[in-house]
């Protein structure tokens, strides 16, 4: 089956499970995030308290872990939560926001990296060339141009990691270190509202719990980009453009997904 066809699957079996994906994600997006998930067929939980976070994690059927906004509390949240996921065989999707742009983000990149076995990894081309080893540049949570190709970026990420990256940014790059798949789908809008890379992290964790990590990130990379086209074909200015991003994600079919999506495989 085709990845196109293995997306289209994927988006009706999510939608018949819909299932519960714990968030712990930055106080910024949260509220979209947990709206996306909702829109998309999936169901959001967000706890970031370490008393209580592993054990929301167990009833869950996806963990996103998102460095957004950390704070000594959240990162031994996501510590804890990782560690219950590893061991109930839950999926685990590491969004690194701002990977090396501070000593507390390095540090909870490395003790994740380390004690947590990650299903996947989403971030932007600063993000993944951090993650691969590569010395970059940072300028925050924006992506910088590495000089380090997106494809380059996200083979070494995965290589070291063990794991499916994602390079997301004018074009996305999918990579398990051997297999890697590029979309072509999207809009720039989507780099002008806070949260779609948030956003886009907890869909790939929603669709992994339904299918293999390499699908599930596709799958969730392409169920944004294929709803924020539609969204910019339907509104006028970015308020517009928001609401109809959710309006695209509940009302999007499986079959359209797979017939707007322009993937090249390698």
């Amino acid at each position: 089956m085709k990845l196109d066809q293995q997306i289209s699957a994927a988006l009706e079996r999510l939608r018949a499970a819909s299932p519960l994906i714990h968030c712990i994600t930055n106080y910024v997006t949260a509220g979209d995030t947990a709206n996306m998930l909702l829109a998309a067929g999936a169901s959001a939980i967000m706890a970031d308290d370490p008393s209580e976070s592993a054990e929301i994690t167990a009833l869950a059927a996806g963990l996103t872990l998102n460095l957004g906004t950390p704070s000594a509390n959240r990162i031994e949240a996501m510590l804890r939560s990782g560690e219950t996921a590893n061991r109930r065989e839950i999926p685990v999707v590491f969004d690194p926001v701002g990977a090396g742009c501070s000593a507390l983000r390095r540090n909870a990149v490395s003790e994740l990296t380390r004690r947590v076995k990650l299903s996947a990894v989403r971030g932007n081309l600063s993000e993944l060339s951090y993650l691969a080893g590569f010395t970059v540049e940072e300028r925050g949570v924006d992506a910088a141009d590495t000089g380090i190709s997106p494809l380059t970026a996200a083979e070494a990420a995965a290589k070291r990691l063990g794991c499916v990256c994602a390079v997301t940014g004018e074009q996305d790059v999918i990579s398990d270190g051997s297999r890697a798949a590029v979309l072509k789908n999207g809009t720039p809008l989507l780099r002008r509202i806070t949260g779609a890379g948030c956003m886009t992290s907890a869909l790939c964790a929603a669709f992994i719990s339904v299918s293999d990590p390499f699908t599930g990130t596709a799958a969730g990379i392409a169920f944004m980009d294929i709803c924020g086209e539609a969204a910019a074909e339907n509104s006028l200015g970015m308020g517009g453009f928001r609401a109809a991003l959710f309006d695209a994600a509940g009302n999007i079919t499986p079959n359209a997904l797979a017939e707007r999506l322009i993937i090249d495989e390698h």
